[in-house]
């Protein structure tokens, strides 16, 4: 696949990539554990078809020492016994978040409860600031067609400290 539009030559796209991946740094400090965090980013670029943010996600989950196994359930999530409750209270609250025009009222205060019950405000916070961003980002890399498969972990970072 040859992608539509080069993110890395457009000062434009460049700008606009690199504060939206800036936004992150927050929610890194917000206490949401890492692994969740990815989790729920993997789990909207799974409904959002983004192979570039599935390439970047895995790697650095598994990178981080996630295994493959929970990796791979994160798609069936709801039958996997690999997640505990507050992560399958996120994954519930990513899927209803990402997919607001399936359902008329928007996120259900059902999942938003239940993801209350197991995580504070700050990182409630987090949760609902992560799923936005990650779903930016589908955005862009699915609108552009970006081709996936060569990220390597840590790339991300180095481009932050760019």
């Amino acid at each position: 696949m040859e992608a539509r539009l080069n993110m890395f030559a457009s000062k434009t796209a460049m700008g606009f990539a690199k504060r939206l991946a800036g936004a992150n740094l927050p929610i890194a400090d917000s206490g949401l554990a890492a692994a969740t965090q990815e989790l729920v980013k993997i789990r909207a670029s799974q409904i959002n078809g983004c192979s570039g943010c599935l390439d970047m996600h895995t790697k650095e989950a598994a990178a981080a020492g996630e295994s493959g196994l929970r990796l791979t359930m994160v798609a069936a999530w709801r039958e996997a016994t690999v997640f505990t409750e507050a992560e399958r209270a996120a994954l519930e609250l990513a899927e209803q978040g990402t997919r607001l025009a399936d359902a008329a009222g928007g996120v259900t205060d059902e999942a938003w409860a239940n993801a209350a019950k197991h995580y504070d405000e700050e990182q409630l916070a987090a949760l609902v600031c992560l799923i936005a961003n990650i779903n930016a980002f589908n955005r862009l890399n699915v609108i552009t067609r970006q081709p996936a498969g060569d990220y390597e972990a840590g790339q991300a970072a180095a481009f932050l400290k760019q």
